[in-house]
């Protein structure tokens, strides 16, 4: 495996950390792994949830 050092701002990182909590996951790099992953397959296409891979532009949230 490959390390990769990441930066986030401390609002988003504590945004991040209490979703962690709510939905139990132990590390910040289980939760960031998975949320590739999750992100990976609605861009090919493999989410059938977003309508054949097909995005919708959001606002971000207030902590980006």
């Amino acid at each position: 495996m490959e390390n990769i050092s990441l930066k986030l701002e401390k609002e988003f990182r504590k945004a991040m950390e209490e979703v962690m909590k709510k939905h139990n996951y132990m590390t910040k790099t289980e939760f960031i792994r998975e949320s590739i992953r999750e992100k990976m397959k609605i861009l090919e296409g493999k989410d059938s949830s977003t309508g054949g891979g097909k995005t919708e532009k959001r606002e971000p949230p207030s902590y980006i």
